[in-house]
């Protein structure tokens, strides 16, 4: 039995043993349960404490979204409302405009139908009096019938006839009366109309004016140049001269000689003669012969340039190469410091405008504005005035005969046999007579306007007298206690005559006169 005791105590140590060390697992693991079931705990709170942090700014970003979107809304909404009250208030607006305007067209059929009752009233009248009129006259020439019957013995067919004469001449009287009245009419519409188109000619064209002068001048390098220009006992200067036909001036003045001559195709080969000269140093007669003729072949080739350029500038077309070159002479050519070639570009575009304004073809008024002073490029060369040369020089070229004719009667040389011819008098006057288009001497331009103002200050009664407008206009200012309206009248006709016999000047001078009544009293 110990011996069954013995046996069995390792058993039950080893049981015993297994026992502990399964209570102590247990515990082990139980302590790891718990410890894992804190931490999940914790980890439960913590992912509890973050969704409900999270959800908090879930709900706050909703919020934040919805008031967002709840301003935008509200935004819009208000925007719509703005907009629909704007709509309205413009419909308000228009209904009320409207409604003013139905309102004065209510009064004005209302007065309209008052000066027709008026009118038929007036119309009624009228014809009652020209019953009654017409009843006095059957009845007068009835007892005139009878009367002349009874003077002159005359039978019914001849009383008659002679009645029929005298109505024949009491109607042909009141018609001369009528084609009077009308002729005058014609005339001062005529004159609104012309004024309208020639105002409406100049405010849409412009251009640029510069005068013309008779001298140019050609920049030298150094004073020693003047000597070889001039050369041996000045055989240089006179050949150029003789090749050139100007006059060449070399004085004091430094680094400057000055080309001299009336015919500006001579100056400008001169000119572009000198520069050459001094560019190439070779200054001896042959030479200068020689550069001189290749210098007039460069110009010529450039005034035909010039004028084909011109030419496509306005379109005008089918111009020979001839026509096309003394277009080119005219851009050389002054008058009264007036550049010729820019005169004829302002004449055929105001010719343009103002054969538009009429109705006409503005191409073929274009044409005749531009070709009108063409005879000034060879007037030199032949006898008689520029209109006629030109008009012969185009008909060579099989110019139309209206173009013929405006060239030629331009100035009034012959008379005009269409539209054309008067429209290209009027801008050529236009283009020369306009303030500032073409120079006089600053003596000639001061003794004009000294001599305007003293012929209205000659005039009995005028306080004082201005020249204005660069002389196209004078100013007179009358005592208003010695002149009264119908002899302020008469003053300003006076002086427009007086100046009329007195004067000669370009244009017209419009002669203003101001009478001015001032009242002051003080006030204490």
């Amino acid at each position: 039995m110990l011996i069954n005791i013995l046996a069995v105590s390792p058993i039950l140590v080893g049981g015993g043993a297994a026992v502990v060390s399964a209570i102590a697992t247990f515990a082990v693991i139980h302590s790891i349960a718990v410890a894992k079931q804190q931490t999940l705990k914790h980890k439960l709170d913590r992912q509890t404490e973050e969704a409900k942090k999270e959800a908090e700014e879930i709900l706050k970003t909703a919020r934040i979204d919805a008031s967002s979107e709840f301003m935008k809304r509200r935004e819009e909404f208000d925007k719509e409302c703005n907009q629909v009250r704007k709509e309205l208030r413009d419909q308000e607006k228009r209904l009320s405009k409207r409604e003013d305007a139905n309102q004065r067209q209510t009064e004005l059929f209302a007065e309209k139908e008052k000066e027709i009752a008026v009118s038929q009233n007036e119309i009624q009248e009228r014809q009652k009096r020209l019953s009654a009129r017409e009843s006095a006259l059957t009845d007068i020439i009835a007892e005139q019938k009878k009367v002349l019957l009874q003077i002159t013995g005359m039978n019914v067919q001849e009383a008659k006839e002679l009645l029929l004469q005298r109505l024949e001449d009491e109607c042909e009287h009141d018609m001369n009366v009528v084609i009077r009245k009308k002729v005058e009419e014609a005339n001062e519409t005529a004159e609104r109309k012309s004024r309208e188109i020639i105002s409406s000619a100049i405010q849409r064209f412009s251009a640029e004016q510069c005068c013309e002068s008779t001298v140019s001048t050609v920049d030298i390098p150094n004073d020693d140049m003047k000597g070889r220009i001039i050369g041996r006992e000045g055989r240089n200067i006179r050949a150029f001269e003789k090749a050139t036909g100007v006059d060449v001036i070399v004085d004091d003045t430094p680094g400057v000689i000055v080309v001299s001559g009336f015919d500006p195709v001579r100056r400008e080969v001169a000119r572009l003669t000198m520069e050459r000269l001094i560019q190439d140093g070779r200054i001896h007669p042959t030479h200068i012969e020689g550069l001189v003729e290749q210098t007039r072949k460069d110009v010529d080739q450039r005034m035909l340039q010039i004028g084909k350029e011109t030419a496509t500038e306005l379109d005008v077309r089918g111009l020979s190469n001839k026509v096309l070159g003394k277009i080119g002479v005219l851009k050389f050519r002054s008058s009264y410091g007036q550049n010729a070639l820019q005169h004829s570009i302002e004449v055929a575009y105001l010719s343009q405008v103002m054969a538009d304004e009429l109705g006409l073809d503005g191409s073929m008024a274009r044409r005749a504005g531009f070709l009108h002073d063409i005879g000034k490029a060879i007037d030199h060369e032949h006898d008689g005035g520029h209109p006629a040369i030109g008009a012969e020089f185009l008909r060579k070229f099989n110019e139309s005969p209206v173009v013929l004719n405006a060239v030629a009667g331009h100035h009034g040389d012959i008379a005009p046999d269409n539209p054309y011819t008067p429209l290209v008098a009027a801008a050529d006057a236009i283009s020369a007579s306009r303030p500032g288009a073409r120079r006089e001497t600053l003596e000639r331009y001061i003794k004009r306007l000294r001599s305007l103002e003293e012929i209205g200050n000659s005039f009995k009664g005028v306080s004082i007298t201005y020249a204005i407008q660069a002389g196209r206009e004078i100013r007179v200012i009358v005592n208003a206690d010695e002149i009264d309206d119908n002899s302020a009248e008469k003053i300003a006709r006076d002086i427009a005559n007086k100046i009329e016999n007195e004067m000669t000047y370009p244009g017209e001078i419009k002669v203003t006169l101001l009478r001015e009544v001032r009242c002051v009293e003080f006030a204490k």
